[in-house]
């Protein structure tokens, strides 16, 4: 059995501290991984996520490409040389019926999966990282929590 490991609060008031987060977590990210990430509206799930994806791009020698919140279209795709990147915002989903034919864990085997909103999602699946975001002191500062069960290098960034 898995035991999850948990960081400690991480201040991201400042996008330039989200930014260096999510380049540190990239790092670790590969594919079959599947990033879980929760919070309210406007706490800095899709910052983390272009920051991440922009990275990645830099990192394959790729041009930065805009990273808009798929919250209308649900899914954006990314393919970065061989890892292919799919991004959910599942913030306008409202059944299992919806999410099932969505096939979110389809490919999960061939890519990085990156879900917003994933409290829909009944049936965990076993290996995710979860970041949940918060609003801090009257929503004037943002923390990151980082749980995973398997990914346990990666809190090694963070001590």
């Amino acid at each position: 059995m898995h035991i999850a490991t948990k960081s400690s609060k991480i201040d991201i008031t400042l996008e330039k501290d989200t930014k260096s987060i999510s380049q540190k977590i990239s790092d670790h990210l590969s594919k079959g991984d599947i990033v879980f990430l929760y919070g309210e509206i406007g706490v800095g799930k899709s910052t983390f996520i272009k920051h991440l994806i922009n990275f990645l791009q830099s990192k394959s020698n790729q041009k930065k490409t805009e990273i808009p919140s798929p919250t209308f279209n649900i899914i954006y795709e990314y393919k970065i040389d061989k890892l292919v990147i799919q991004h959910y915002d599942l913030y306008r989903v409202k059944s299992e019926l919806e999410l099932k034919n969505i096939g979110i864990f389809e490919n999960q085997k061939d890519s990085l999966i990156l879900v917003e909103w994933p409290e829909i999602i009944k049936e965990k699946p076993k290996n995710i990282i979860e970041l949940n975001f918060n609003y801090e002191e009257n929503l004037t500062k943002r923390s990151l929590v980082i749980s995973s069960n398997y990914k346990k290098e990666i809190f090694n960034e963070f001590k």
